[in-house]
């Protein structure tokens, strides 16, 4: 499989994006038009610029409003057009994009369009160069791939061939199927592009809203397996327009856009194995079958109130590491563990964040396979001394720059907790409350991140995306998108911050970068493990009584029920499958937090309760993100 990706989709200027395309691994890259004329290099300049990148240009686009043009504007065109010609030559390209007319001077008809791309094609052959058309969506009379095949069928000249882009074929809901009897000589290069279904003008959507295979909702698959059918072998070309990715960091979108292809590639080979378009065989998509721990880098001075906070919610000390200051904390299925070392990444995580969440721990089918995977798909591998007689496990670094460790049953990565650590146990142990398993975890980042943030764990673990939700913080909007197995053994919120007054924007700010805010624990009955929170000195997130007397009303529930989740300060919210009840610790530091959750048949995650949870919090934090008084 050959890559490319058009400048357009990245931000910068075309030096800084052409050094960000090499560098994630594209073998091409198309020239957008404005890229160039903003340049201030020779054709002939830029064309050795991207040559010297170990790059080829495989396109150079766009020549608008060509075909079915009345004279003298036709002649007109014609003149454009040898004009390109010229600056292609001397950059070093051979194939033209022309996207159909839009112009209200354009004149409709087949034959009419086709003639002139017959000529078009005439005056190209001389040169050694070819046209391919496009239907744009929103074309004034070609706006259908079918269509702009059927020009180029009649234009019959070797020199014309059609450019097929997927979101304008998808974003119409046209049959792909018609693209599998279309010679695949006659298709010049594949663009791709996914969006989010949003109900709004197509050259809006397409301008603002498009984004990487796999990050939207359109049926990419689909095409890509009936272009597949063809026996297409030439470029995939990402032409990604979004105003997020324009602003953004170009290396980071970059290796976004090869990480997207690449698994879109994995994704045909497994549904059209003969196909030219597929990657080399790689392992399958991990499937998680549990969180095997959580690790928060500290210090020494924190390491009592971090602990403090633990033994309250009835975590017992398991076990120590047998040469690094870590300390094992267990109850039910989960492992915290908490360290204190003071060298290494982890102390440098400490250093930038302050105490954190910075790594988990994920139980694979087979971690060497999961790892090999992650690698593939432009994962960063971590690696560290590990001395002799401990495990040294694979890790990879994950959303923010944390850590994802991967461990099995199946190797000696199993034996984590025999090999590594050495058992231990308190004097005096809290009650335990009834927490069996780490029921999802929160990311925090700010928005536009969000998208790299689905696209690598859908990627790399077998995983969906949910739709988007708004979270509603007092001092305003939060993205929130959940990406989760179908087992429920892994599931992340992903919340995006646009603003710092926000409870997600404080932390993101006061924490220096994305981190884990929150880890949700399970439990099978919350009535129970409040009181044994209690026991322990737990104190947890109290909730406005007006909260109650409304969610009393909202359900329709006993009073005294609401009466008893009043006093637990336990938040209420049901759905069509069932129940779910929720409690909350107060901040830890700048907003982190830990909590509690029976699901009874409930598959959401209690957005509608966040604002209540958040309102309560931000009480708690002063504006120069000092803790309120008690």
């Amino acid at each position: 499989m050959k890559t490319s990706i058009a400048t357009v989709s990245l931000s910068g200027d075309l030096k800084d994006k052409l050094g960000a395309i090499a560098k994630a691994g594209f073998d091409g890259v198309e020239i957008f038009e404005n890229d160039f004329l903003v340049f201030d290099e020779s054709p002939r300049q830029v064309g050795r610029m991207v040559r010297d990148h170990g790059l080829e240009i495989t396109l150079f686009q766009p020549f608008r409003d060509f075909e079915g043009m009345p004279e003298p504007l036709r002649g007109r065109t014609f003149d454009r057009a040898e004009r390109k010609f010229d600056l292609m030559q001397e950059m070093g390209t051979d194939l033209v994009l022309v996207c159909s007319n839009v112009s209200s001077a354009a004149i409709g008809g087949l034959d009419r369009a086709a003639a002139d791309f017959h000529e078009l094609g005439e005056r190209a052959a001389r040169r050694g160069l070819k046209v391919g058309y496009e239907a744009l969506a929103w074309g004034r009379h070609i706006n259908d791939h079918r269509d702009a095949w059927e020009i180029v069928r009649r234009a019959d000249h070797p020199n014309v061939g059609l450019i097929l882009d997927s979101f304008h074929t998808l974003s119409r809901r046209i049959d792909v199927n018609s693209i599998r009897s279309i010679p695949k000589e006659k298709i010049f290069i594949i663009q791709l592009a996914d969006a989010p279904l949003i109900d709004m003008d197509l050259l809006y959507w397409s301008r603002h809203f498009r984004n990487m295979p796999g990050e939207g909702d359109l049926p990419v698959l689909d095409f890509m397996k009936a272009v597949a059918a063809t026996g297409y072998d030439g470029y995939l070309s990402l032409e990604i327009f979004n105003d997020q990715f324009r602003g953004g960091n170009a290396n980071a979108i970059a290796v976004d856009g090869r990480r997207s292809l690449v698994y879109l590639g994995d994704q045909v080979r497994r549904a059209e194995p003969d196909s030219a378009l597929a990657v080399p065989a790689m392992p399958d998509r991990a499937e998680v079958q549990g969180i095997e721990f959580i690790e928060f880098a500290t210090s020494e001075d924190e390491t009592e109130s971090l602990v403090a906070l633990l033994h309250s919610l009835g975590f017992s000390l398991s076990g120590r590491h047998k040469s690094k200051r870590v300390s094992r904390y267990s109850q039910g299925g989960i492992n915290i563990l908490v360290n204190a070392d003071e060298e290494g990444f982890v102390y440098s995580s400490y250093a930038m964040h302050g105490t954190s969440a910075y790594a988990i721990a994920l139980k694979v089918a087979d971690a060497g396979r999961a790892f090999e995977r992650a690698l593939t798909l432009e994962a960063q591998s971590f690696e560290q001394d590990v001395p002799s007689g401990e495990l040294n496990i694979p890790a990879i670094r994950g959303i923010g720059g944390g850590l994802i460790y991967l461990v099995d049953d199946v190797s000696e990565l199993s034996r984590i907790w025999d090999v590594d650590f050495l058992p231990e146990a308190e004097a005096t142990s809290p009650q335990e409350a009834g927490l069996t398993a780490i029921d999802h975890l929160a990311q925090t980042m700010n928005s536009e991140e969000m998208l790299t943030a689905i696209l690598f764990y859908t990627s790399i673990f077998r995983m969906r995306k949910t739709p988007v939700i708004d979270v509603i913080d007092p001092a305003g909007i939060v993205r929130s998108q959940v990406v989760e197995n179908e087992t429920g053994t892994l599931r992340i919120t992903l919340n995006g911050a646009s603003n710092r007054r926000t409870l997600a924007g404080h932390f993101l700010a006061e924490n220096f970068g994305p981190s884990v805010q929150h880890v949700a624990f399970a439990t099978g009955d919350i009535f129970a493990t409040a009181s044994a929170l209690r026991a322990n000195g737990f104190r947890a997130l109290p909730i406005s009584a007006n909260y109650y007397d409304d969610v009393e009303t909202r359900f329709g529930l006993a009073s005294d029920f609401v009466d008893r989740m009043k006093a637990e300060n336990i938040l209420y919210d049901r759905d069509e499958h069932g129940e779910f009840f929720q409690l909350y610790s107060p901040n830890y530091g700048e907003g982190f937090f830990f909590e509690i959750v029976e699901r009874r048949s409930y598959s959401g995650y209690g957005s509608n309760n966040a604002i209540f949870r958040i309102a309560s919090q931000k009480r708690q934090i002063r504006p120069d993100g000092l803790p309120a008084a008690s």
